[in-house]
């Protein structure tokens, strides 16, 4: 039995610079990870099976299409069937909030079963495997702070601090394709230079203003995070709607949890670390 964790991602700076003729985004994002998330449990069995446990099974149980499965199948048919499998999924993390979650999962699917068949991880095959699946899948697949270009598959590692970290979502999911269609097209620039924080600090999302326009309870929850005592950098990741705050601190990064969570209980909160 292998048990493979997907932990969330964040886009710690997301600068969109061209529409591309493929339909898909010439993009400059600061892919960062934090310490928790879901799960993926595969082993070995007579039969294929895939179940989906955790808290946020619900929102996937009707998709006939889960990105888990379709890494499954795309790793059998690059390296060979292998042994039968059943993969329980354990959903921690929101589906449609832009920290990951799908892809994640599907990378955690491949680490699995590579190791299972003992296929390197920094195998290029793999690789190619992760970005066929999606552009967020061989960061994930990498699993540490990386600067992404292209469609976000085109990967330079780069050194991160371990700052606590808050992650918030409303409740809401929100589709990446009409975030991306809402974006004004307009190129702002590049990502600065430095170490993961300076770029953090000194970038922006440029998804932030169409995901605010289809979702605006996204302001409310960076209204609280910007408010936060010790908060070093408020922002949404990815294409929302789930927004992240980095502390100075445990104790800030706790107290504001708190605070979240007493005036809007119905939201998703999750304390955490930079990994």
């Amino acid at each position: 039995m292998i048990v493979e964790p997907a932990p969330a991602k964040l886009n710690l700076a997301l600068h969109v610079r061209a529409r591309r003729a493929d339909g898909y985004h010439e993009l400059e994002t600061l892919f960062a990870f934090v310490a928790d998330g879901d799960t993926v449990t595969l082993t070995p069995a007579e039969r294929d099976d895939f179940a989906i446990t955790g808290p946020f099974a619900a929102g996937l149980s009707r998709e006939g299409d889960n990105l888990v499965t379709r890494a499954r199948d795309a790793f059998r048919a690059g390296f060979g069937a292998g042994d039968r499998l059943a993969i329980v999924l354990d959903k921690h993390l929101p589906v449609a909030s832009g920290i990951g979650g799908g892809s994640a999962d599907a990378a955690a699917t491949l680490r699995g079963m590579a190791r299972l068949s003992g296929v390197a991880l920094d195998d290029p095959a793999l690789m190619a495997i992760a970005d066929r699946l999606g552009s967020d899948v061989p960061a994930c697949l990498v699993g540490r702070t990386t600067i992404g270009r292209g469609r976000g598959e085109q990967l330079t590692p780069i050194d991160a601090p371990r700052l606590p970290v808050l992650l918030v979502n409303p409740g809401i999911a929100i589709s990446t394709a009409q975030v991306f269609a809402g974006w004004d097209g307009i190129d702002r620039g590049p990502m600065a230079t430095g170490d993961a924080l300076a770029i953090a600090l000194a970038g922006r999302n440029d998804l932030e203003p169409p995901a605010r326009a289809l979702a605006p309870a996204i302001d409310h929850v960076l209204a609280l995070l910007h408010a936060a005592p010790g908060v070093r950098l408020a922002r949404m990741s990815g294409s929302g709607a789930t927004c992240f705050a980095l502390f100075e601190d445990t104790a800030a990064r706790t107290a504001a949890a708190q605070a979240i969570r007493t005036a809007q209980p119905g939201w998703w909160c999750l304390e955490t670390i930079l990994a």
